[in-house]
C-alpha cells in the first residue's frame, strides 16, 4: 500500500523517534566476557540513573542481573573506565562506582568488599585460579597532584591482602595470564604518549607466589602502539601492533615476532577504555577477529598455521568487544538498520542470535535514513571521510525546491571512529527533515596510523578544515542549504565544533556538549591520563603557550557571532564546568544568543535518562528558533539569552 506523503518544510516533520522513546527503551553495552557456556556483559541503563549492571546470559536462554541494587559496576581508572569486572567459574569481581572499592561476589551471594576504603580505583582485572587472587590495574589518588598507577594482586582468601607486582611506569593495561598461570603479560607506557601513540608489551614468568621473575619487553616502543595481548590455548602470546602503519595481528613465539595478518586494515583501536577486544581464540588453530577497513567493520576467521584469513559474512558494519570460545563468538554489533546488540554467532552453522538489543523499539524502515559513505577533497591535496544521512521520513516530503538543513556531527576522542551503524540519536534528526554528516576527520582511527597522526600539531585546524570541506562537498553534490548549517560535538568533538563556529563563518549555529574552549585550562585542570595529550595535538606547554591561546575559542569570542548552546555535567573531571561557563558569560556579555543547560550528577558523558531527554529536546528547540523552522510537536523550551 502506497503511503501518500505530506508536504512540510524540512525540520518540521513529525517523527516517530522521540526523546522519550530514546531514553525509555534504550540501553548501552560495555565489556563482554565468556565463562564456560555463560556470557557476561555490562549494561548502561539511563532509566536507572545511568547505573552499570553486570548481567549473565546462560545456555538455557535466561538473562539475569548479577550486580544487585544499589551497586554500579563502573570504574574511574583513567576517568573513562571500562574493564570494570572479571569472572571465572561464576565468581565475579567488580568495581563499584560510588566508593571505587573492588567487590567479590560468589554465585547467589551478596557482594563483599575486598579492597580498602581508600583513594584507590581498580580496573582490567583477571582472576588467577591457581593462587586464588585477582590481578588488576590500580590507580592511587591519595595525592591528587601525584596519581600513581601500578599492577597489583589482591588475595581472594579472607584478609584480601594487596601486593604491588609492577610499578614505576605512568600507565598499565591489558593484563593477560597464561592458561597454566605461569606467565603474565601486560602493556605499559609513559607520558606524553597515549596508548595509540606508543606502548610496550612486557612478559614475565611468575614465581610460586605469583610475583614476576625478570620481566622483559618483547614488543612495542614510543613509536609503536600495541593492543590486546592474549595467550593462545597452546601458550603462544598474540598481540596487535601498528608497526607497519596499520594495526595488524602478530605473535611472539620462541623469541621471535611474526605477522599473522598483513593488510591495510585495522585489527586494533584506540584504547580509551579498558576491556576492549577485537579478536579471540575459537581453538589453538583458529582465531575469530574483527577488523575495520574504510570505516566499516568486518568479521573473519584466521588459521594460525597457514595464516589464511577467511571472511565471515554477517549483516553487521560495526563490531566491538569480541570474545570467542569453541563453537561460538560473542560481540557487540550493529548495522545501518539494526541497533547495537549483543550477538552470539554459531561458528559451525554461521547462524547468529541476538542475546540482547540496545532497544526494544521497532522503527519502520521507511523512516530510517541509510548512510552513504563519502570521500571528499580537503587540505593539502588529501582526502577525508564521512557518512552522509539524508532526511528520511516516509510520511513527509519537503516543498518543491527547498534545500535541506544540515547538522554536522564531530566525534570525540579525537581518535574515535564514527561507525556506519544505526543510531536513534542520528535518526532523531533525519526523521524530522534535518540531514546529518558524521565526519571521520583526520585524526580518526580506522584509516591507519598516518591518517590518525594527521592531527598531530594541527588540532583545531585540520579537523575544522575537514568539517568545512565536507560541508562544501555536500552543498555542491547533495543539495544542502548553505544558509542552514549547524555543527555539534562532545568533548574533543565539542572543541572542534567551537573552533568551527569561532574561526570559520560557514556555520549558522552549533552545540557544545562538555566541549573544550580553553586549551590552557585543559592542561592545568584535567586528569592524569590526558594531562600531556595536547603535547601531541598542539605542542609542548608552556613553550607553545601562544599557540594554545591562539587555538582556544575562549580567547577569540570577538570572532564568534553565531548562536551556541552549551550542555555540561557539573561533576565532569575531564572538562571542568568552568570551560562552558566562561564561554556562556563572554557570549552573554557580547550580546550573542546563547543557552546553557547544566546537569547535576553528570560526569563526562550523560547517563541519566531525564538529562539525555532534556538535552535532545533543548538542542532541537534551539535549532528551530535559530534556523527558522516550526516544530511538529511542542518540546520544553530552553531559555536563550540575547534572543528576541
Amino acid at each position: 500500500m502506497e503511503i501518500r506523503s505530506k508536504i512540510a518544510p524540512y525540520g518540521s516533520w513529525r517523527s516517530p523517534i522521540t526523546s522519550d522513546l530514546i531514553v525509555s527503551d534504550t540501553i548501552g553495552f560495555n565489556q563482554i566476557a565468556l565463562d564456560g557456556r555463560d556470557t557476561y556483559w555490562i549494561e548502561m541503563r539511563p532509566s536507572e540513573g545511568g547505573r552499570h549492571v553486570l548481567v549473565r546470559h546462560s545456555p538455557d536462554g535466561k538473562t539475569i542481573d548479577i550486580t544487585p541494587l544499589p551497586f554500579n559496576a563502573r570504574t574511574r581508572v583513567h576517568e573513562y573506565g571500562g574493564g570494570s569486572f572479571a569472572v571465572c567459574r561464576g565468581r565475579v569481581c567488580f568495581s563499584n562506582f560510588s566508593d571505587q572499592r573492588l567487590y567479590l561476589q560468589d554465585p547467589d551471594t551478596e557482594p563483599v568488599a575486598i579492597s580498602p576504603d581508600a583513594d584507590l580505583c581498580f580496573a582490567d582485572g583477571v582472576i588467577d585460579l591457581k593462587r586464588n587472587r585477582i590481578i588488576c590495574v590500580c590507580e592511587d589518588h591519595s595525592d591528587p597532584n601525584d596519581v600513581i598507577n601500578s599492577l597489583v594482586s589482591i588475595d581472594l582468601d579472607r584478609g584480601y591482602k594487596i601486593k604491588v607486582i609492577a610499578s614505576g611506569r605512568d600507565f598499565y593495561s591489558s593484563l593477560c595470564l597464561s592458561r597454566d598461570g605461569s606467565r603474565l603479560a601486560w602493556l605499559s607506557w609513559d607520558h606524553p604518549n597515549m596508548p595509540w601513540d606508543g606502548t610496550e608489551l612486557w612478559v614475565s614468568d611468575l614465581d610460586v607466589d605469583g610475583m614476576p621473575i625478570a620481566p622483559r619487553q618483547v614488543a612495542g616502543s614510543a613509536n609503536e602502539s600495541i593492543f590486546q595481548p592474549q595467550w593462545s590455548p597452546d601458550g603462544v602470546l598474540y598481540f596487535v601492533s601498528d608497526r607497519t602503519g596499520w594495526w595488524n595481528l602478530y605473535r611472539y613465539r620462541d623469541g621471535h615476532i611474526e605477522a599473522i595478518t598483513e593488510m591495510e586494515a585495522e585489527f586494533g583501536m584506540p584504547q580509551w577504555i579498558f576491556g576492549m577486544s577485537t579478536y579471540g581464540f575459537e581453538s589453538r588453530r583458529r582465531i575469530i577477529s574483527s577488523y575495520v577497513q574504510g570505516g566499516i567493520w568486518h568479521l573473519a576467521g584466521i588459521d594460525t598455521e597457514t595464516r589464511h584469513l577467511e571472511e565471515i559474512e554477517t549483516p553487521y558494519t560495526e563490531i566491538a568487544f569480541l570474545r570467542a570460545a569453541p563453537g561460538r563468538a560473542v560481540f557487540l554489533a550493529a548495522s545501518p538498520t539494526e541497533p547495537g546488540s549483543i550477538v552470539q554467532l554459531n561458528l559451525d552453522t554461521q547462524g547468529h542470535e541476538v542475546l540482547r538489543s540496545s532497544t526494544r523499539v521497532a522503527i519502520d524502515p521507511g523512516s530510517i535514513s541509510i548512510p552513504e559513505p563519502i570521500e571528499f577533497p580537503t587540505g593539502n591535496d588529501t582526502t577525508a571521510y564521512a557518512f552522509f544521512y539524508p532526511p528520511k521520513n516516509q510520511e513527509y516530503r519537503a516543498p518543491e525546491g527547498e534545500r535541506a538543513p544540515l547538522l554536522v556531527i564531530t566525534h570525540g576522542g579525537p581518535t574515535a571512529l564514527s561507525p556506519m551503524a544505526l543510531s536513534l540519536r542520528t535518526q532523531f534528526w533525519t526523521s524530522r527533515g534535518i540531514a546529518v554528516m558524521d565526519v571521520n576527520y583526520g585524526g580518526s582511527s580506522g584509516y591507519g596510523r598516518a591518517y590518525r597522526q594527521r592531527l598531530n600539531g594541527q588540532w583545531g585546524i585540520l579537523d575544522v578544515d575537514d568539517c568545512v570541506n565536507g560541508v562544501r562537498y555536500l552543498i555542491a553534490h547533495f543539495g544542502i542549504d548553505p544558509n542552514r548549517l549547524a555543527i555539534r560535538g562532545s568533548s574533543a568533538g565539542g572543541y572542534t565544533a567551537l573552533c568551527a563556529l569561532t574561526f570559520r563563518n560557514i556555520f549558522k549555529t552549533g552545540a557544545s556538549y562538555y566541549g573544550i574552549s580553553d586549551l590552557e585550562a585543559l592542561t592545568r585542570d584535567t586528569h592524569k591520563f590526558e594531562s600531556h595529550y595536547l603535547e601531541w595535538l598542539v605542542g609542548p606547554y608552556p613553550e607553545c603557550r601562544g599557540l594554545y591561546r591562539e587555538r582556544s575559542p575562549i580567547h577569540h569570542t570577538e570572532s564568534l557571532s553565531c548562536p551556541v548552546i552549551f550542555f555540561q555535567g557539573l561533576e565532569d573531571r575531564i572538562v571542568l564546568p568552568n570551560q562552558a561557563e566562561m564561554m556562556v558569560k563572554t557570549l552573554s556579555e557580547k550580546g550573542v544568543p546563547v543557552a546553557y543547560v547544566p546537569f547535576e550528577g553528570e560526569q563526562h558523558g550523560f547517563r541519566i535518562a531525564r538529562h539525555i531527554k532534556r538535552a535532545l529536546d533543548a538542542e532541537l528547540y534551539f535549532y528551530s528558533r535559530i534556523l527558522g523552522f516550526e516544530l511538529a510537536d511542542p518540546v520544553e523550551p530552553v531559555y536563550i539569552k540575547n534572543y528576541d
